[in-house]
């Protein structure tokens, strides 16, 4: 008895260690919560940020490549653009506003370098 018990100790401990590998890497890939305002990092080229207090957005272009950030801001229940800003080429960063409402509608970050490659997106949120 005191045998089979261990051995399922043993094997719930690998299978929380193993879920826990897997699931945290695609959290820190896709946004980071700062306070309150969610951040969507596009690696080495720029950022979208979510300002709950007032419900703006920005993006930043961080990296003088010559190619600008697009972010857009995307109802995931429509699949509808709800906000465009682009920002690149010029000082400071590109912002907007759009009224984030309650469950149950959830929206979604979407980041895009103009250098190519895959974007990047947030998960979903809502107020």
């Amino acid at each position: 008895m005191v045998k089979s018990l261990s051995r399922i100790a043993v094997a719930s401990a690998a299978i929380a260690v193993s879920l826990g590998g897997v699931a945290t890497p695609a959290f820190a890939a896709d946004a980071q919560l700062l306070a309150t305002d969610k951040t969507l990092i596009h690696p080495n080229h720029g950022k979208m940020v979510f300002h709950d207090d007032g419900d703006t957005f920005e993006v930043c272009d961080t990296n003088a490549d010559g190619y600008g950030m697009t972010g857009y801001l995307r109802n995931s229940d429509t699949g509808t653009n709800l906000l465009i800003l682009t920002d690149g080429g010029d000082a400071g960063c590109d912002k907007g506003g759009h009224n984030i409402g309650n469950w149950p509608s959830s929206y979604q970050m979407k980041l895009v370098w103009g250098g190519g490659g895959a974007p990047v997106y947030s998960e979903l949120f809502n107020e």
